[in-house]
Protein backbone atom coordinates (compact mmCIF):
# COMPACT_ATOMS: atom_id res chain seq x y z
CA UNK A 1 0.00 0.00 0.00
CA UNK A 2 1.20 3.05 -0.99
CA UNK A 3 0.13 5.00 2.37
CA UNK A 4 1.75 8.76 1.11
CA UNK A 5 -0.32 8.39 -2.14
CA UNK A 6 -3.59 7.36 -0.44
CA UNK A 7 -3.05 9.95 2.16
CA UNK A 8 -3.12 12.72 -0.68
CA UNK A 9 -6.93 11.88 -1.28
CA UNK A 10 -8.54 9.79 -4.39
CA UNK A 11 -7.61 9.75 -7.83
CA UNK A 12 -10.22 11.22 -9.32
CA UNK A 13 -11.73 10.37 -12.93
CA UNK A 14 -14.75 11.49 -15.30
CA UNK A 15 -15.86 8.85 -17.91
CA UNK A 16 -18.87 8.46 -20.35
CA UNK A 17 -21.95 6.02 -18.92
CA UNK A 18 -20.96 3.17 -21.29
CA UNK A 19 -18.14 2.40 -18.75
CA UNK A 20 -19.32 3.32 -15.53
CA UNK A 21 -20.33 0.09 -14.25
CA UNK A 22 -16.97 -1.62 -15.54
CA UNK A 23 -15.04 1.30 -13.59
CA UNK A 24 -17.06 0.92 -10.65
CA UNK A 25 -16.03 -2.69 -10.32
CA UNK A 26 -12.61 -2.27 -11.00
CA UNK A 27 -11.65 1.10 -9.51
CA UNK A 28 -12.97 -0.91 -6.36
CA UNK A 29 -10.85 -3.83 -6.77
CA UNK A 30 -8.06 -1.52 -7.16
CA UNK A 31 -8.15 0.14 -4.05
CA UNK A 32 -8.64 -3.18 -2.10
CA UNK A 33 -5.32 -3.88 -3.61
CA UNK A 34 -3.33 -0.91 -3.53
CA UNK A 35 -4.89 1.52 -0.76
CA UNK A 36 -5.41 4.02 -2.65
CA UNK A 37 -9.11 5.45 -3.13
CA UNK A 38 -10.73 6.21 -6.92
CA UNK A 39 -12.91 8.93 -7.37
CA UNK A 40 -14.94 8.46 -10.80
CA UNK A 41 -17.53 10.78 -12.11
CA UNK A 42 -19.74 9.33 -14.94
CA UNK A 43 -21.80 11.61 -17.47
CA UNK A 44 -22.81 11.68 -21.01
CA UNK A 45 -19.78 11.49 -23.04
CA UNK A 46 -20.09 14.84 -24.76
CA UNK A 47 -20.06 16.52 -21.26
CA UNK A 48 -17.73 14.53 -19.95
CA UNK A 49 -15.81 15.70 -22.85
CA UNK A 50 -16.75 19.25 -22.36
CA UNK A 51 -15.34 19.07 -18.31
CA UNK A 52 -12.03 18.12 -19.40
CA UNK A 53 -11.73 20.35 -22.02
CA UNK A 54 -12.65 23.67 -20.04
CA UNK A 55 -9.98 21.96 -17.70
CA UNK A 56 -11.96 20.74 -14.76
CA UNK A 57 -9.67 18.84 -12.23
CA UNK A 58 -9.61 15.50 -13.23
CA UNK A 59 -7.00 12.93 -13.01
CA UNK A 60 -7.69 10.86 -15.66
CA UNK A 61 -10.69 10.68 -18.43
CA UNK A 62 -12.21 8.04 -19.83
CA UNK A 63 -14.09 8.08 -23.06
CA UNK A 64 -14.65 6.61 -26.70
CA UNK A 65 -11.39 6.79 -28.76
CA UNK A 66 -12.31 9.24 -31.16
CA UNK A 67 -13.02 11.74 -28.00
CA UNK A 68 -9.73 10.48 -26.71
CA UNK A 69 -8.08 11.88 -29.56
CA UNK A 70 -10.20 15.20 -29.72
CA UNK A 71 -8.89 16.19 -26.59
CA UNK A 72 -5.05 15.14 -26.90
CA UNK A 73 -5.36 17.89 -30.24
CA UNK A 74 -6.57 19.90 -27.45
CA UNK A 75 -3.65 19.85 -25.47
CA UNK A 76 -6.08 18.35 -22.46
CA UNK A 77 -4.71 15.05 -22.01
CA UNK A 78 -1.30 13.54 -21.97
CA UNK A 79 -1.64 11.32 -25.43
CA UNK A 80 1.84 9.10 -24.17
CA UNK A 81 -0.59 8.25 -21.40
CA UNK A 82 -3.42 6.78 -23.63
CA UNK A 83 -4.66 3.17 -22.59
CA UNK A 84 -7.35 1.55 -24.63
CA UNK A 85 -9.22 -0.24 -22.29
CA UNK A 86 -12.52 -1.94 -24.02
CA UNK A 87 -14.53 -2.58 -26.95
CA UNK A 88 -18.05 -2.42 -26.20
CA UNK A 89 -21.06 -3.22 -28.84
CA UNK A 90 -24.35 -1.65 -29.91
CA UNK A 91 -27.38 -3.95 -28.87
CA UNK A 92 -31.03 -3.66 -29.19
CA UNK A 93 -33.54 -3.43 -26.56
CA UNK A 94 -37.44 -3.70 -26.21
CA UNK A 95 -39.84 -3.69 -23.11
CA UNK A 96 -39.46 -6.41 -20.85
CA UNK A 97 -42.46 -8.99 -22.14
CA UNK A 98 -42.70 -6.84 -25.92
CA UNK A 99 -42.80 -9.04 -29.05
CA UNK A 100 -39.34 -10.36 -30.02
CA UNK A 101 -38.89 -8.60 -33.72
CA UNK A 102 -36.51 -10.55 -36.23
CA UNK A 103 -33.15 -8.98 -36.37
CA UNK A 104 -31.47 -11.85 -37.75
CA UNK A 105 -29.37 -9.90 -40.74
CA UNK A 106 -29.07 -6.34 -41.89
CA UNK A 107 -32.98 -6.36 -43.82
CA UNK A 108 -34.85 -7.43 -40.81
CA UNK A 109 -33.93 -5.22 -38.72
CA UNK A 110 -34.24 -2.18 -41.65
CA UNK A 111 -38.16 -3.58 -41.51
CA UNK A 112 -38.19 -4.08 -38.02
CA UNK A 113 -36.58 -0.11 -37.77
CA UNK A 114 -39.50 0.78 -40.60
CA UNK A 115 -42.27 -0.85 -38.39
CA UNK A 116 -41.34 0.66 -35.25
CA UNK A 117 -43.46 3.84 -33.25
CA UNK A 118 -40.06 4.86 -31.68
CA UNK A 119 -36.96 4.40 -32.00
CA UNK A 120 -34.37 5.87 -29.40
CA UNK A 121 -30.51 5.88 -29.77
CA UNK A 122 -27.94 8.31 -27.50
CA UNK A 123 -25.83 11.11 -28.35
CA UNK A 124 -22.74 8.91 -28.46
CA UNK A 125 -20.54 6.69 -30.80
CA UNK A 126 -23.49 4.06 -30.98
CA UNK A 127 -25.74 6.96 -32.15
CA UNK A 128 -23.86 7.99 -34.65
CA UNK A 129 -23.11 4.72 -36.26
CA UNK A 130 -27.23 4.49 -36.72
CA UNK A 131 -27.45 7.79 -37.95
CA UNK A 132 -25.11 6.57 -40.80
CA UNK A 133 -26.92 3.66 -41.14
CA UNK A 134 -30.39 5.15 -41.58
CA UNK A 135 -29.21 7.13 -44.38
CA UNK A 136 -27.59 4.44 -46.09
CA UNK A 137 -30.60 2.59 -45.68
CA UNK A 138 -32.40 5.35 -47.37
CA UNK A 139 -34.87 5.57 -44.35
CA UNK A 140 -33.72 8.58 -42.45
CA UNK A 141 -36.54 10.99 -43.40
CA UNK A 142 -38.99 8.43 -42.94
CA UNK A 143 -38.17 7.68 -39.66
CA UNK A 144 -37.00 11.40 -38.41
CA UNK A 145 -40.83 12.03 -36.73
CA UNK A 146 -40.23 8.83 -34.83
CA UNK A 147 -36.49 9.34 -33.51
CA UNK A 148 -36.22 10.18 -30.12
CA UNK A 149 -32.82 10.83 -29.07
CA UNK A 150 -31.91 10.26 -25.24
CA UNK A 151 -30.30 13.66 -23.29
CA UNK A 152 -26.87 13.36 -22.89
CA UNK A 153 -26.51 11.00 -19.56
CA UNK A 154 -29.67 9.04 -19.90
CA UNK A 155 -29.32 5.37 -20.78
CA UNK A 156 -32.01 4.59 -23.79
CA UNK A 157 -33.39 1.76 -21.64
CA UNK A 158 -35.24 4.15 -19.43
CA UNK A 159 -37.08 5.11 -22.24
CA UNK A 160 -37.57 1.91 -23.47
CA UNK A 161 -38.80 0.63 -19.62
CA UNK A 162 -41.32 3.38 -19.71
CA UNK A 163 -42.63 3.12 -23.12
CA UNK A 164 -41.21 5.95 -24.46
CA UNK A 165 -39.25 4.01 -26.96
CA UNK A 166 -40.52 0.82 -28.67
CA UNK A 167 -37.13 -0.18 -29.86
CA UNK A 168 -33.75 1.33 -28.26
CA UNK A 169 -29.98 0.89 -29.47
CA UNK A 170 -26.99 2.16 -27.49
CA UNK A 171 -23.62 0.03 -26.29
CA UNK A 172 -24.92 -3.20 -24.60
CA UNK A 173 -22.86 -2.75 -21.27
CA UNK A 174 -25.94 0.44 -20.87
CA UNK A 175 -28.78 -1.54 -21.20
CA UNK A 176 -28.04 -5.02 -19.68
CA UNK A 177 -28.17 -3.60 -16.23
CA UNK A 178 -31.32 -1.63 -16.57
CA UNK A 179 -34.86 -3.39 -15.23
CA UNK A 180 -38.21 -2.92 -17.66
CA UNK A 181 -35.97 -4.18 -20.91
CA UNK A 182 -34.81 -6.62 -22.62
CA UNK A 183 -31.95 -7.13 -24.57
CA UNK A 184 -32.73 -9.05 -27.65
CA UNK A 185 -29.63 -8.97 -29.52
CA UNK A 186 -26.52 -7.15 -30.81
CA UNK A 187 -26.72 -5.34 -34.65
CA UNK A 188 -26.40 -8.07 -36.87
CA UNK A 189 -22.80 -9.14 -38.23
CA UNK A 190 -23.19 -7.18 -41.50
CA UNK A 191 -23.44 -3.88 -40.29
CA UNK A 192 -22.12 -4.64 -36.31
CA UNK A 193 -19.66 -2.04 -34.65
CA UNK A 194 -17.69 -1.81 -31.69
CA UNK A 195 -16.76 1.54 -29.88
CA UNK A 196 -13.20 1.18 -28.46
CA UNK A 197 -12.68 3.23 -24.86
CA UNK A 198 -9.69 4.43 -24.27
CA UNK A 199 -7.90 6.71 -20.69
CA UNK A 200 -5.31 9.26 -20.59
CA UNK A 201 -4.35 11.24 -17.64
CA UNK A 202 -5.38 14.69 -17.86
CA UNK A 203 -3.06 17.72 -18.09
CA UNK A 204 -4.64 19.66 -14.99
CA UNK A 205 -3.80 16.53 -13.16
CA UNK A 206 -0.62 16.95 -10.31
CA UNK A 207 -0.87 13.11 -9.64
CA UNK A 208 0.14 11.71 -13.21
CA UNK A 209 1.92 8.85 -11.85
CA UNK A 210 -0.74 7.67 -9.98
CA UNK A 211 -3.05 7.83 -12.13
CA UNK A 212 -0.99 6.14 -14.60
CA UNK A 213 -0.48 3.06 -12.20
CA UNK A 214 -4.56 3.20 -12.14
CA UNK A 215 -4.95 3.44 -15.94
CA UNK A 216 -2.10 0.10 -16.29
CA UNK A 217 -4.75 -1.86 -13.59
CA UNK A 218 -7.63 -1.27 -15.52
CA UNK A 219 -5.75 -2.42 -18.91
CA UNK A 220 -4.10 -5.40 -17.66
CA UNK A 221 -5.36 -9.14 -17.86
CA UNK A 222 -7.03 -8.83 -14.26
CA UNK A 223 -9.00 -6.56 -15.37
CA UNK A 224 -10.37 -8.73 -18.57
CA UNK A 225 -13.07 -10.71 -16.87
CA UNK A 226 -15.02 -7.56 -14.93
CA UNK A 227 -15.28 -6.05 -19.01
CA UNK A 228 -16.57 -9.55 -19.76
CA UNK A 229 -19.07 -9.43 -16.79
CA UNK A 230 -20.17 -5.79 -18.30
CA UNK A 231 -20.58 -6.53 -21.76
CA UNK A 232 -17.22 -5.51 -22.63
CA UNK A 233 -14.28 -7.48 -24.70
CA UNK A 234 -10.37 -6.41 -23.49
CA UNK A 235 -9.51 -4.00 -26.09
CA UNK A 236 -6.66 -5.90 -26.62
CA UNK A 237 -9.13 -9.24 -27.96
CA UNK A 238 -8.57 -10.35 -31.29
CA UNK A 239 -5.53 -8.05 -31.96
Amino acid sequence: MDVASSKAGPITGISSMAMRHVLAELSAAYERQSGQPVAIVSVGGVDAARRVGDGEAFDFVVLAADAIEQLAAGGHIDPGSRTDLARSPVAIAVAAGATRPDISNELALRDVVLRACSIGYSTGPSGAHLVGLFERWGIADAIAPRIVRAPPGVPVGTLVARGDVELGFQQLSELMHLPGIEVIGLLPAEIEVATVFSAATCTASNRAAAAKALLFFLASPEADAAKRRHGMEPACAGA
